[in-house]
C-alpha cells in the first residue's frame, strides 16, 4: 500500500494494513498500470484470485526483513503463480526494506522464494524501500519494458 501510494502521489501515506483492496491507476512512461493492491493478510488470501483475470503483471512485495515468514511468502508466491489466468504474466519481485540492517538481500530473497525455479517465467528482482522510493521505479522500467516487448 505504501509503494502504492508512492508511485501514485509521489509521497508517503500512514497506511493501516490492507483488508480487501485498494485499486489506482498508477501512469508511467505512457503506460497506464491499473493497480490492484491487495491486502496480504492470511484470512484474505484465498480472495487474491478474484483480481487475476486479465492480468498482465504481478508485482509480488516481500518483507526482506521477515525471515520467519519468508518460507510462507515463498508458498503463496508458488501458490498464486500456478492459477491458470496468471499463466501468462510477468512476475517483478520487490524486495522491501531494504533500508533495515538485517534485511535479507536480493539474492537471498531470490534463493528464498525459488525464484530460479520458475523457468517458463519472465521474472525479476529488484531491492526497493517503500518509504525512500529507491528501487520502485527501477522496478516499474522493467516492468513496462517487459510489457512493451510482449505486445
Amino acid at each position: 500500500t505504501t509503494i502504492l501510494y508512492k508511485l501514485k502521489l509521489g509521497e508517503i501515506v500512514t497506511t493501516i494494513p490492507t483488508i480487501g483492496f485498494n485499486v489506482e491507476t498508477v501512469e508511467y512512461k505512457n503506460i497506464s498500470f491499473t493497480v490492484w493492491d491487495v491486502g496480504g493478510q492470511d484470512k484474505i488470501r484465498p480472495l487474491w484470485r478474484h483480481y487475476y483475470q486479465n492480468t498482465q503483471g504481478v508485482i509480488f512485495v516481500v518483507d526482506s526483513n521477515d525471515r520467519d515468514r519468508v518460507g510462507e511468502a515463498r508458498d503463496e508466491l508458488h501458490r498464486m503463480l500456478n492459477e491458470d489466468e496468471l499463466r501468462e504474466a510477468m512476475l517483478l519481485v520487490f524486495a522491501n526494506k531494504q533500508d533495515l540492517p538485517n534485511a535479507m538481500n536480493a539474492a537471498e530473497i531470490t534463493d528464498k522464494l525459488g525464484l530460479h525455479s520458475l523457468r517458463q517465467r519472465n521474472w525479476y528482482i529488484q531491492s526497493t524501500c517503500a518509504t525512500t522510493g529507491d528501487g520502485l521505479y527501477e522496478g516499474l522500467d522493467w516492468l513496462s519494458n517487459s510489457l512493451a516487448k510482449a505486445k
